[in-house]
């Protein structure tokens, strides 16, 4: 989500490159509130479509199980597919312009779904094209941002920025599905596509405003200040960055299992709460609103809890407390029962929203600029790329076991990708190493 490392693995981190923080604070600067704002509204649009494409099939379209586990597979496929190539283009080009051409092809592609049912009758096999596509631009739109973001913040601002950019992302899974079961029951589902559309084409706007720095001057380290390689080489090198830090290994292998497991729960839980607990398409929305105040607090608060805790040391915390709670969503029952789910699916968004700003503010702080684009992608090939796997195995479980007995086995995976990280050099360490220092 294999090419070999052809790159030799650097014995210890390199400068990081990129300018100083800016010394306004990030609720004060322009280009960050931009991309903030942008962030925000795009990832609305998303939730909405997160709950409206598989209501889409399992409803209007009459998909079975395995077929509407087959929209995240196709959803997800493209990180399997592109991930490194798109590492290696948001190096070479301007991040922001091609974040713009990502919305808006991501934007044609949403209003052609509702244009389409409108035109003659809407067929599964197109929703599979316009999901898949659509993937294949969140793949670039994705990395370029993970790129740019660290030049926007400044590395001793990251923890601050994912934290917000997380409450973004929180809000809009608690407004979204509900917004999403509400524009369904008024308007229809394929309609509700026209929501996506135009939220996509806020993002492009807001990116079209901002004036971020410019990337600073490759030095003679760099790749850019070197001969131009084969593309193997070029996407083997930040595999093998990767590859010479055990912190940034245990991650990655953390991050790949949860990912595994969550999306295979993630593929047939709509499913799950509308066939065995009857839910109805606003009750669906509301669960995952009810899910998305644990994140959304707990980006809040991350800021504090990362210092208080230690930035390092906080990646494993994350991972392994909230555990237990996700047994709640195999234990939900039809009516009120409902709740137990959303709360589990709440204890499971504290541990992805704090672990991510935690885990991504390290990889982000102890990478060179120059390699940034090429280690977001390599890992989003492999802890994305695991995600249609994993996608294709949820479906086949709940069709061979039940979608009870599924649950169960994905929120125990789940749980238990936190090994990876209890038993890494993360233990013995509090906060992420100085700037410029060398790291595990």
């Amino acid at each position: 989500m294999t090419d070999s490392l052809t790159a030799s693995a650097p014995t210890a981190a390199p400068a990081p490159d990129t300018p100083p923080a800016p010394a306004v604070p990030l609720r004060r600067s322009k280009n960050f509130l931009l991309l903030w704002g942008g962030q925000t509204v795009g990832e609305l649009g998303s939730r909405i479509s997160g709950v409206a494409v598989p209501l889409l099939a399992a409803t209007t379209l009459h998909a079975s199980v395995f077929e509407i586990s087959l929209l995240s597979f196709l959803g997800w496929l493209p990180y399997l597919l592109f991930s490194l190539p798109a590492g290696i283009l948001a190096d070479r080009v301007d991040q922001r312009k091609l974040m713009i051409v990502c919305d808006l092809v991501r934007m044609a592609l949403m209003l052609s779904l509702p244009l389409a049912a409108l035109a003659w009758e809407l067929r599964l096999w197109y929703l599979y094209v316009v999901v898949c596509i659509c993937g294949v631009f969140t793949v670039l739109f994705n990395v370029a941002y993970k790129s740019m973001l660290p030049r926007l913040a400044g590395r001793d601002q990251l923890v601050d920025a994912n934290a917000k950019i997380v409450m973004s992302q929180e809000f809009a899974e608690l407004i979204g599905p509900t917004l999403s079961g509400l524009l369904i029951g008024l308007v229809g589902t394929a309609r509700t596509f026209f929501s996506n559309g135009l939220a996509f084409l806020v993002s492009a706007v807001t990116l079209a405003l901002l004036r971020e720095a410019p990337k600073p001057t490759a030095s003679k380290d760099s790749d850019d200040g070197r001969e131009r390689v084969g593309l193997r080489a070029e996407m083997s090198r930040g595999l093998a960055f990767i590859r010479s830090r055990p912190i940034l290994l245990a991650i990655l292998a953390c991050t790949a299992t949860s990912n595994f497991f969550a999306i295979a729960k993630s593929s047939i839980e709509v499913t799950f709460l509308v066939r065995e607990l009857h839910a109805s398409s606003l009750a669906v929305g509301l669960v995952f609103s009810v899910s998305a105040v644990g994140g959304l607090a707990v980006g809040a608060v991350a800021n504090r809890l990362s210092r208080r805790i230690g930035t390092a040391r906080i990646i494993w915390v994350a991972m392994a407390v909230p555990g237990p709670l996700y047994a709640l969503m195999p234990l939900a029952t039809p009516g009120r029962g409902l709740l137990l789910y959303g709360f589990g699916l709440a204890a499971f968004s504290a541990n992805v929203g704090l672990y991510n700003i935690a885990a991504t503010s390290y990889q982000q702080h102890i990478t060179p600029t120059h390699l940034l684009g090429r280690v977001n992608a390599a890992f989003m090939w492999i802890c994305l790329g695991v995600i249609p796997i994993g996608a294709l195995f949820g479906g086949s479980l709940g069709s061979g076991l039940g979608l009870r007995t599924t649950l169960w086995v994905c929120v125990l995976g789940t749980w238990s990708a936190a090994l990876f990280v209890v038993f890494s050099p993360l233990r013995k360490m509090r906060d992420m190493p100085a700037e410029g220092a060398s790291s595990p």
